[in-house]
């Protein structure tokens, strides 16, 4: 379902593109390949030059190789289009400091702690945030299951994917429906 019709006119002035791509190598880790761009659909003046239309501003790839426990065990990060050449394209190799983290550890919190301000870029650090669900998204039914009919011991696993989020609540009813045996009822109020 689109969103509704705005209700004045509007003109579309930019647009921001995040892809992240999952690929699971032959080695048994995984690689994340995302990709930020920022691209204007107008020729712009920048202080470096003159971006003509359609050409991005910002095009920026993070790729990181996780093993299925979540910790990253290597990272690239490339900028083939930048608003200063020659100085926002050198910050890439400051993002090995992520190497050695867990995805689902605290992973966000050690990115600002590492990469915030002059220390790392900030269209890079932005797309490094969202790995972490894309990883999830990307494990799903392949590292992890996650149908009901994979699970044959409700008493010692659970779907992953249950209670983190407000669809797939424990008392919620797409649990309820979907997953009966992990929902939990509300106690009754009398």
């Amino acid at each position: 379902m689109p969103l509704p019709i705005p209700k004045t006119s509007r003109v579309h002035r930019h647009t921001r593109s995040i892809v992240a791509q999952a690929y699971e190598r032959d080695d048994g880790l995984w690689d994340i390949d995302a990709r930020i761009s920022d691209i204007k659909p107008r020729a712009v003046e920048l202080e470096s030059g003159i971006r003509a239309l359609g050409e991005p501003i910002h095009d920026l790839w993070l790729r990181i190789t996780i093993d299925i426990a979540f910790n990253i065990t290597d990272t690239d990060a490339v900028s083939d289009a930048v608003p200063y050449p020659g100085y926002c394209d050198t910050i890439g190799p400051a993002y090995k400091k992520l190497i050695g983290l867990n995805l689902m550890k605290g992973f966000r919190l050690a990115v600002k702690e590492r990469l915030a301000g002059t220390a790392g870029c900030t269209h890079l650090s932005e797309l490094a945030s969202m790995l972490p669900t894309a990883a999830i998204q990307a494990f799903a039914g392949d590292v992890f299951p996650t149908r009901n009919s994979d699970f044959k011991d409700a008493e010692t696993q659970t779907p992953f994917q249950l209670d983190r989020c407000h669809a797939l609540r424990l008392d919620g009813p797409a649990v309820e429906k979907y997953y009966p045996r992990w929902a939990i009822k509300k106690a009754v109020q009398s």
